[in-house]
């Protein structure tokens, strides 16, 4: 506070599914990782109980071994605990005290009804989690509660805590254009979020076996959206190299000779191999000798074939929302880290022949900013989400990648 006195309010992000949980206001023990070998115990666990298919049903959200209600039903503490905070959440309980769940991260748990948005209770005393253990749910823009006395009295200032959409791609969909109906976006950092905002869901079995899925946005907008691996497969390649050579990589540099490397081959970026963290060039080239193909030889020709590969998948993943959801889809928001890498957006606007429009970068810092001010009364509180995108777009203007034949 003595280098920002002007601050109003706090509002927290972060990643999804990942949770505490509390006992008298305690920690059983630090929160999982959703990447953590535990989970796939807790999909055959639930679908024994309830087929996937039903589940969609109830959540709308596409299949991934990592959403909470796996990662919980593999989970031996929960027997224990009187809460269940999401990572966000948690935060905002060690800020005020107070125990809520944010709706837009709660909509990724795989316990919130996709139609009404409130806790589904029968799935889960179902899948054998105790209601109790699911906090109330509030909205962004609500307020959360103020600062701890001790925790005012350290920072100088006596602030409230403010719901943002705390699922940081909710956070971040709020600052993607979206200048028309028809725009998609693709929100890019470890993970791409590829999808379209919708007043309803799309509960089609053509939905379901494509793998999109129902994520609530800011102000009941439904992230009608698919996950595809982003920018993770780039980093860890980046990672290993790295470790081989005992000195950091210029990745831009590296980019740059990418861009200018042949077109070469493309694997399957949502291969299973390539989920964990460990050696990924190796991962990645054996993925490609197993099509039959031999994945390039240097560094920069395996960058490209890592960022066409991505772009492929973003291309797929949009064409599959226009059909999905019946629009035609005249134009790709790319938000986040993404809108960095300048090859990763020429080759997503060629392969999917739509203009990409990349930015803000910190779309998600945007977004939760935006709510926060909107919550102040900074741009009146009946601000609707178009509204705030326009002060988006005037104030960051993306850089524009047309498709090239």
């Amino acid at each position: 506070m003595r280098r920002e006195p002007a601050i109003e309010s706090i509002g927290i992000d972060t990643w999804a599914v990942d949770y505490g949980l509390l006992r008298d206001d305690a920690l059983l023990a630090e929160p999982f990782h959703y990447r953590d070998a535990r989970t796939p115990r807790g999909v055959e666990a639930v679908h024994a109980r309830i087929p996937f298919g039903d589940l969609y049903a109830r959540n709308g959200l596409q299949f991934l071994a990592f959403t909470s209600l796996y990662q919980l039903a593999a989970d031996e503490r929960a027997a224990d605990a009187d809460t269940l905070l999401l990572v966000p959440d948690l935060l905002a309980h060690r800020l005020t005290g107070a125990r809520v769940a944010e709706r837009t991260n709660a909509s990724t748990t795989g316990l919130l009804r996709v139609h009404d948005r409130e806790w589904d209770v029968a799935l889960a005393e179902r899948i054998g989690l105790r209601p109790a253990l699911l906090p109330a749910l509030v909205e962004p823009g609500e307020r959360i509660g103020r600062l701890r006395p001790e925790l005012a009295a350290r920072i100088g200032a006596d602030l409230p805590v403010v719901a943002v959409g705390s699922h940081d791609t909710a956070s971040a969909v709020v600052a993607a254009p979206l200048a028309s109906p028809d725009s998609a976006y693709i929100s890019c950092g470890t993970w791409g979020l590829v999808g379209v905002e919708l007043a309803a869901p799309v509960l089609t079995e053509e939905a379901r076996a494509a793998g999109f899925t129902h994520e609530l946005g800011v102000d009941g907008r439904i992230r009608f959206l698919h996950n595809v691996t982003g920018l993770w497969l780039l980093s860890e390649t980046v990672r290993t190299w790295e470790a081989e050579d005992g000195a950091s990589i210029d990745l831009p540099a590296l980019l740059q000779a990418a861009a200018a490397a042949a077109p070469t081959v493309l694997f399957d970026t949502e291969d299973p191999s390539l989920s964990a963290p460990g050696d990924m060039p190796a991962r990645i080239a054996a993925l490609v000798r197993a099509t039959g193909e031999e994945p390039p030889g240097d560094r920069a020709g395996f960058a490209r074939m890592i960022v066409a590969s991505i772009a492929q998948a973003f291309a797929d993943a949009v064409r599959a929302a226009a059909a999905l959801s019946g629009r035609s889809l005249d134009a790709i928001d790319l938000i986040g880290g993404g809108a960095l890498n300048g090859l990763l957006c020429q080759e997503t606007a060629d392969r999917t022949g739509r203009p990409v429009l990349a930015g803000p970068v910190e779309a998600t810092a945007l977004g939760n900013v935006l709510v926060q001010a909107r919550a102040a009364g900074v741009f009146g509180r009946d601000a609707s989400l178009e509204e705030l995108r326009d002060v988006v777009l005037r104030t960051h203007p993306p850089v524009r990648y047309a498709p090239r034949p």
